[in-house]
């Protein structure tokens, strides 16, 4: 399942921002305070609401008052998700709706709650899920494509509070297929949150088959995939070898105190360096490899500046692993500062973000009929957009 569009309204910049006919890999630039981990935190809202509850996911951010666009209250916050997905052995546009408003006294509440996709080629989308203020109704037989609309048998339901996604749980069940499907795609979204530091270290023995966010399992998932995967594991050194100069191999080692840390060898030295005494870039090179080649890719990677503790020359063949995860079927967004990055990115893949009195605006790159002309003749994304062409013809 791809995400084709989202549109969002009144998430703190995000005034109203859609993009539209997203790529597999996509690739977000724009001046510091454009918006750009705003977006990226659309989808951290979401996977948080639907794993405790939109008040809570909204507290994480400060409350309702400090996400909703300043002076939009009223209007609440709007956010529309567009993706494709397989029902009935066909792949059909879904739609999901989402509107959230806050009472009196502050408290945020879903105002309406739609999952909607077309029965035939013709006609208007139906509405297969349809929740406000925590009850509506769901199609138990969506999939009966044969049988009337009249006819389909809605299965309405109370949920326990207004500010729980009605897809949290009616997704649980097959039977509504196209809430079970998104549900399961939120849930295996990935929003990174990177740290090095947490990254680095022992860690107490144990057992993790996917990175965290974080990446403070790094260890224990090298370990998993050495010991179930062991060729992915050897395909993920090849490409350290070939990014990291010098690292021809990387283990998970036990140490005397019964943790687990990770040792780099390096081809001019006899002993492994523990990772405490390898440079930030490898390390994260290594995790962001772990990440790509998980034998069950997420079917969305959002990272924040991957560019950051790694050497320039290694950010083109980056963006070249991301593009490899993308076309294996896993869905890519980044947001980037670096030309380097850039450079390895082609302008249809990327989308410039500026900010308009104080609300964040989108433009894909190649819309402008200058920039694809000159991509067109050779030049690169980031050669470009450090001469500031992309502020001048998309601004």
């Amino acid at each position: 399942m791809r995400i084709e569009s989202i549109s969002v309204k009144n998430y703190k910049a995000l005034g109203d921002a859609a993009l539209t006919d997203l790529p597999p890999f996509a690739v977000f630039v724009g001046p510091n305070g454009s918006g750009k981990s705003t977006l990226f935190d659309v989808f951290g809202f979401l996977k948080d609401a639907l794993s405790s509850n939109v008040r809570q996911a909204l507290q994480r951010r400060g409350g309702y008052s400090e996400v909703v666009t300043r002076g939009r209250a009223e209007e609440g916050i709007q956010l529309e998700i567009q993706f494709r997905m397989h029902i009935a052995d066909v792949e059909r546009l879904v739609t999901y709706h989402l509107s959230i408003k806050a009472n009196h006294r502050g408290i945020p509440y879903i105002d309406r709650e739609i999952l909607r996709y077309k029965r035939g080629s013709y006609g208007s989308p139906f509405h297969f899920l349809d929740f406000c203020r925590g009850e509506g109704f769901a199609i138990r037989n969506e999939e009966n494509f044969q049988m009337p609309e009249t006819e389909l048998e809605r299965e309405y339901h109370q949920l326990d509070s207004p500010d729980i996604l009605a897809i949290k749980g009616l997704g649980q069940f097959q039977r509504f297929r196209a809430a079970s499907g998104f549900r399961q795609l939120i849930e295996n979204w990935y929003v990174s949150d990177f740290h090095i530091t947490a990254a680095r270290g022992s860690k107490d023995v144990g057992y993790a088959e996917r990175l965290s966010e974080s990446g403070d399992n790094l260890p224990l998932v090298a370990q998993y995939m050495y010991e179930q995967h062991p060729e992915v594991f050897n395909e993920v050194i090849s490409k350290m070898q070939k990014r990291v100069p010098g690292i021809s191999s990387v283990e998970a080692d036990t140490t005397t105190d019964g943790r687990l840390v990770l040792k780099y060898q390096d081809g001019a030295f006899k002993d492994p360096f523990i990772d405490r005494f390898v440079s930030d870039g490898t390390v994260k090179m290594f995790a962001y490899l772990i990440l790509l080649y998980d034998p069950e890719p997420h079917p969305l990677l959002c990272v924040e500046e991957p560019e950051n503790q790694l050497y320039p020359e290694l950010l083109e063949e980056l963006a070249e692993e991301f593009r490899e995860y993308a076309h294996r079927g896993g869905q890519v967004l980044v947001s980037t500062h670096s030309p380097d990055f850039l450079n390895g990115v082609q302008l249809g893949e990327v989308y410039w973000l500026e900010k308009h009195d104080g609300i964040t605006q989108a433009h894909r790159a190649a819309d402008s009929q200058l920039l694809k002309r000159l991509c067109d003749e050779g030049d690169l994304p980031g050669y470009l957009w450090k001469q500031g062409l992309f502020a001048s013809q998309l601004g």
